[in-house]
Order: structure tokens, then sequence, then C-alpha cells
């Protein structure tokens, strides 16, 4: 499926007055909590579409992503922050700085919990940060569809008593459980104002950023262990031919040695197993046939290194 991928800016309106489109809502929501809670399925579920990627690794999302949902009468920005964690190196301080920084531009911050997990350590951290915070914060009770229903007045009465929540629902990301409900009371909160996007914009991801993240996604879910959090991809160059066919050459980093031969795996088969999943995301993002070239790469200590870090668009 082709799809429109913008790379502009996301801006309020100025002013404090409504802009002028009184039969029209616009505004933006900020998705912050724990690494695995469910924050890049919400917003893909939200979208309609995959712009964020998904695995089972704590703290896949590195930087902000940015999704827009257009509906009759109203329009939504939404930002995935990364997981709130206790950053160990350079790549993590970034990623907690971007947490941050997508708290502060938007206009409701949802807060997201897995709510099968318990509280914990990281959930106060989460609430730490939000202590400041005067903006409409609701809280997301995710991973309903994991919990007995009977549980739930519990979950919420302890959570309530951490904080004043503008509102609370108990959600399921995955199957889209109460979000329909989430939305029609989340826009009730935004102002009066035009679109800023087109109705066809779903992202500010350019193509080239998606192309790596589909292959990071593919790359974490073949490994183990510490690999994983080792792995970052950048496009070194696409290319369309006039056969039609897109030639897309990446490059795959780790730190060590030892983390090549497991994303190569015996006879090259991992790297190819990590490149024919890869490319069914692509090509239906794209939409053309992609001949995709997959490169791994030792770069030791890349994480707490700037330079390393500002090459692969994560500062």
């Amino acid at each position: 499926m082709s799809r429109d991928l913008t790379g502009k800016r996301y801006e309020k309106p100025s002013g404090d007055e409504p802009s002028g489109d009184l039969s029209h809502r616009f505004g933006s929501v900020a998705l912050i909590g724990r690494p695995n809670a469910g924050k890049s399925t919400l917003l893909n579920y939200i979208i309609g579409e995959k712009v964020a990627i998904v695995t089972d690794k704590p703290q896949t999302t590195r930087t902000a992503i940015m999704g827009v949902v257009t509906k009759p009468g109203w329009q939504m920005v939404i930002f995935d922050a990364p997981g709130v964690h206790v950053p160990k190196d350079r790549l993590g301080r970034g990623m907690m700085s971007s947490a941050l920084d997508v708290v502060n531009r938007a206009d409701v911050i949802y807060y997201i919990s897995d709510a099968s997990a318990g509280f914990g350590d990281g959930e106060a951290r989460v609430l730490d940060i939000l202590s400041g915070i005067a903006k409409p914060v609701f809280l997301l009770l995710n991973k309903i569809d994991l919990l007995e229903k009977t549980d739930l007045p519990a979950i919420i009465d302890n959570y309530s008593k951490k904080r004043v929540f503008a509102r609370v629902f108990p959600i399921s990301a995955k199957s889209g459980e109460n979000i329909p409900d989430l939305l029609s009371c989340t826009v009730g909160y935004f102002r009066e104002g035009p679109p800023v996007y087109d109705a066809d914009e779903m992202t500010d991801q350019p193509g080239r950023i998606m192309v790596a993240e589909f292959i990071r996604e593919k790359a974490i879910m073949a490994t183990r262990e510490e690999v994983p959090y080792a792995i970052a991809v950048y496009v070194e160059k696409m290319e369309s031919r006039s056969d039609g066919l897109t030639d897309i050459y990446a490059v795959i980093v780790v730190e060590r040695q030892s983390q090549k031969g497991i994303l190569i795996g015996k006879g090259g088969a991992g790297v190819k197993r990590i490149g024919e999943l890869a490319r069914k995301d692509i090509e239906e993002l794209l939409g053309v046939r992609v001949n995709l070239r997959l490169f791994v790469q030792v770069r030791e200590k890349w994480r707490d290194n700037e330079s390393r870090l500002r090459d692969y668009g994560l500062v």
C-alpha cells in the first residue's frame, strides 16, 4: 500500500483564541509509560497502519514517533515516546530527553501502564515525571485482555491513590477494547480549529527511517539476550530502477564480533531471514517491489558515541 511519508514537523496553532473553525477540533497527545507498556501498539492501532515497530523486548522505541489520525470533525497528533527507564549510556539519556520533550509538547497525556504487571518502581518513576504536569493526564490501564475483569476495580483504586487523573480507561491496545470511547473523550479536550495535516498524512517519519526501523524490528526479533540493545540500522542507499524495482542497501550495526556472528548466522541464514521478513513490511510501506541488501558491521560502544548516534539518527 502506497502512503504519503511526510517530513513536516508538528507545530501548535498560535494564539490563545480558537483558530476559526468552530465545527472542527485539533489537538495533540503524548504516550508515556514504562518500556513494553504497549505505547507503540496503541499508536499503530489508532493510526490504523504500522508506523512504529513493536517487539517483546523493552526499549524498542528510541526516538519520538509522530502519528496523525484524521476523522470527520477532528484531527489528532500522537507522539509515541521512548519508554521511561534509568539511562545507562548516551543513547538512554537521549531517549529520556525525547520522552520529556513529548510530554511538554502535547495537549493531553496518555499515561499507559501494563495493568497485568502490577505497580512497581518503574511506574513510580513515570508518575514522578508527571508530578509537575498541569495538563490533563489520562491513565490507560493496558492489556486488560490478560486480566480478570473483577481485578480491575482494585487496580484502578491503587493507581488513583497515587495521583488524580483526568480520566481512567482500561484498554487493550491489541484488540482495541475501549479505544473508541477513549478517543471520543480525548477530542473533548481539544481546541476548536482546522486540521494542520492533510487527511492522508499519517506520520512524520521519512521513508528511509521507517525502512531502517522495520529492519531493526526483524533483527531484534531474531536475536536474544543483550544483542537487541546493541543493534542499530541505517539505510545507505535507496534507488529506483526503470523496471519498478527499488534497490535498498542497509547496514545493521552491532557492538561486538560475537553479536555480528549471531546476526549473520550459519552460512548467512540469519541475516537472510531478517531480510526476507523486513522486505514484506518495506514493500507494503513503499508500494513497490524491493531488492533488499543487508550488511552487518561492528562499531564498538556506539551507544556512547555521540557522532555515531547522530549518524544513526538517534540524537
